[in-house]
């Protein structure tokens, strides 16, 4: 794992420079244009920079060295195996990489998105997000931001993290850590809710579980906040350095209630959006499906995945039976 970390974390610091740099030259129109659509998403201009170090930085500075199967957007077939001609059961690795998690808000600067990356042991096409053994994600600042933090974890070996100053080139190590709070009040707790269609579905369930472990909202008072960050790595690192508490994304969950309504779902989470959540669980984050269990989706771009996160166990004792009680009431679980 270790032989992985210092070709990947200079693949993650060439996609994050190429990016700002792309953000400070081209216009805002510019980026947004819609490249092309893909089954799980909508490509945009500002993706495609990313997108095009993929390839050639790992035929050059990893496949070289191991056959990987490389799984990320903007590849035929959602994949390719490296050294080419390599047959797939010959890959020592399966490697997912999202170049761009939080694409829609970065390039109207108006939130910074993360490179994310995720390497498992290629167990063939069942191979899933609980077998990654090693995880880096990467802040991509807005261009009025200085400071970008990274951070990594292998299997059971912990976690390390810095923060890197643009203007200087140095990079800081800094120490991340989930709130110790046994309560979200006064913290940061969402059901995130980003898209039209169920919106005030998943509104009324946020109600009812703050509701529920906080009691009737007192005049003048305030209960907790919410944030709705639309990316799924950054939401994960608020809740890795004590910025959150809890946040569930339970998109999937609500297809059943969409269709009712003769809607189709829109887009999801998706494993390679979710693929540094080792990260997470080293730190202590309890992360689950809707249902409490960890999640084990396989690595591929097309699974919709469904998603809770608890900043320890504490928050998840609280939280869950009003997690699972407001489902279950809609007959959600089933």
């Amino acid at each position: 794992m270790h032989s992985f970390f210092e070709p990947i974390q200079l693949l993650h610091n060439q996609i994050r420079d190429a990016v700002v740099a792309a953000c400070e030259s081209a216009a805002l129109e510019e980026l947004s244009v819609i490249a092309h659509d893909e089954v799980g998403d909508t490509i945009y201009a500002i993706d495609k920079v990313s997108e095009e170090l993929l390839i050639e930085f790992f035929e050059k500075h990893i496949a070289v060295h191991t056959p990987v199967i490389l799984i990320a957007e903007g590849l035929e077939d959602g994949e390719v195996v490296l050294p080419r001609g390599t047959r797939p059961e010959d890959a020592k690795w399966r490697i997912i990489v999202d170049p761009i998690d939080g694409t829609r808000a970065l390039m109207y600067q108006k939130r910074c998105a993360w490179v994310l990356t995720g390497v498992a042991p290629n167990l063939g096409p069942q191979t899933g997000l609980q077998d990654i053994e090693f995880a880096i994600q990467t802040e991509i600042p807005l261009i009025k931001q200085h400071l970008s933090d990274q951070i990594w974890a292998v299997r059971d070996q912990g976690v390390a993290a810095e923060r890197y100053n643009r203007l200087t080139g140095q990079a800081t190590p800094i120490q991340v850590r989930p709130s110790q709070s046994d309560t979200i009040a006064h913290g940061f707790a969402s059901v995130s809710r980003f898209f039209p269609g169920v919106r005030e579905e998943l509104s009324a369930i946020d109600e009812e579980i703050v509701i529920g472990a906080l009691g009737p909202v007192q005049k003048g008072k305030t209960h907790c906040f919410e944030d709705q960050y639309i990316c799924t790595g950054g939401q994960l690192y608020e809740l890795m350095s004590g910025k959150d508490r809890f946040i569930a994304d339970i998109r999937p969950v609500m297809e059943q209630v969409i269709a009712e309504r003769g809607l189709a779902l829109g887009i999801c989470c998706h494993p390679y959006d979710i693929c540094t959540e080792l990260i997470a669980r080293e730190l202590g984050v309890v992360v689950t499906d809707e249902k409490g269990r960890p999640i084990n989706c396989l690595l591929d771009l097309e699974s919709d995945v469904s998603w809770v996160g608890y900043a320890n166990d504490q928050i998840k004792a609280q939280i869950e039976p009003l997690l699972r009680a407001a489902l279950e009431k809609r007959n959600l679980l089933d």
